[in-house]
C-alpha cells in the first residue's frame, strides 16, 4: 500500500493523524480512547497477559545488565564522598535512597522505552502496513480497545515490576560493593537503609515507574498505528518511538520528582 493511498483512506490513521496539530492532538485523542476502553467491557484479558509476558521477556535481561553498572557507579561515587566526609557508615542510606528514587526509575526509563516500547511499535507497525488494522475495523473491532489498551496497561505493570527489581538489585549490589570492596561495616550499612528511604519514597518511585510505562506504551502504540508506507516506515517509527519516549519520560521524571520534594 502506497503512502498516497494511506493518506486518503479513513479509519484509524485518518482519525489520529489528521489536523494541524496531528502529532500532539492524535496522541492525546488515542490516549483518551485507551483510558475509556480500559473501563469498558469486554476487557482483553488474554491480550493483556500475553503482552505483559512479551514486554517482560524482552526487558528482563537488559534491565539486570543495566542495573548492575548503575549500582556500582552510584555506590562507588557516593562512598568516596562519604569517606572524605568521615561518614562511610551512612553508605547504606545513600545506596537505598539513590536506588529507590533515581536509579530504579531511570533504568526503567531506558529499558521500557528502549526495549519494550520499540518492540510494541514494531509489532503494531507491521500489522498496520499489512492492513490488518483496516481489516479489524471492517469487522467492527476497535483496534484501540483490542490492541492498544492491553499493551499500555501491560507496559505500566511491567515497568512497576522492573522498578522493584532494579531497586532490589541496587540495594543488594550497593551492599556487596560497599562491604566487600570498600570495607564498610555490614551492620552500619543495613541500619542506614531506612534512614532516608521510607514509604513515601517507595510510593513516588512506583508512581514514576507506572507513569513511564504507560507513557512509553502510549507513544509506541500511537506511532505503530499511524505508520504509512512500507518496512522502512516501520523502522523510522521505531526510532522515533525511542526519541519521543525518552523526551517525555525525562520530563515526567523531573515533574514527579519536584512534586514529591514539595510534598515531602
Amino acid at each position: 500500500m502506497s503512502t498516497n493511498t494511506a493518506s486518503r483512506r479513513g479509519g484509524i490513521v485518518a482519525r489520529y493523524s489528521s489536523g494541524p496539530l496531528k502529532a500532539i492532538g492524535g496522541l492525546f485523542l488515542m490516549t483518551a480512547d485507551a483510558v475509556r476502553f480500559a473501563f469498558r467491557r469486554p476487557f482483553q484479558t488474554r491480550e493483556f497477559i500475553e503482552q505483559s509476558w512479551f514486554v517482560a521477556r524482552v526487558s528482563l535481561i537488559p534491565t539486570v545488565l543495566v542495573a548492575i553498572p548503575f549500582t556500582v557507579l552510584v555506590s562507588f561515587t557516593l562512598n568516596i564522598l562519604l569517606r572524605e566526609l568521615g561518614a562511610a557508615d551512612l553508605s547504606g542510606a545513600g545506596a537505598a535512597f539513590g536506588a529507590v528514587t533515581q536509579v530504579g526509575p531511570m533504568v526503567t526509563v531506558l529499558i521500557v522505552a528502549g526495549a519494550g516500547a520499540t518492540a510494541m511499535c514494531a509489532d503494531l507497525g507491521s500489522r498496520t502496513i499489512r492492513e490488518e488494522i483496516d481489516a479489524m475495523e471492517v469487522l467492527g473491532i476497535n483496534p484501540v480497545q483490542r490492541l492498544v489498551t492491553p499493551r499500555v496497561l501491560a507496559s505500566g505493570l511491567v515497568a512497576v515490576l522492573l522498578n522493584s527489581l532494579v531497586c532490589m538489585i541496587g540495594i543488594g549490589g550497593g551492599y556487596v560493593f560497599s562491604v566487600f570492596v570498600q570495607g564498610v561495616n555490614p551492620g552500619a550499612f543495613a541500619a542506614g537503609i531506612t534512614l532516608l528511604t521510607g514509604v513515601q519514597e517507595v510510593i513516588i518511585s512506583s508512581v514514576k515507574a507506572l507513569s513511564f510505562g504507560l507513557i512509553a506504551g502510549i507513544v509506541a502504540c500511537y506511532r505503530g498505528l499511524i505508520v504509512t508506507g512500507g518496512a522502512k516506515s516501520v523502522g523510522n517509527a521505531v526510532n522515533e518511538t525511542v526519541v519521543y519516549a525518552f523526551i517525555a519520560l525525562f520530563v515526567v521524571n523531573v515533574v514527579i520528582t519536584a512534586v514529591g520534594v514539595q510534598l515531602g
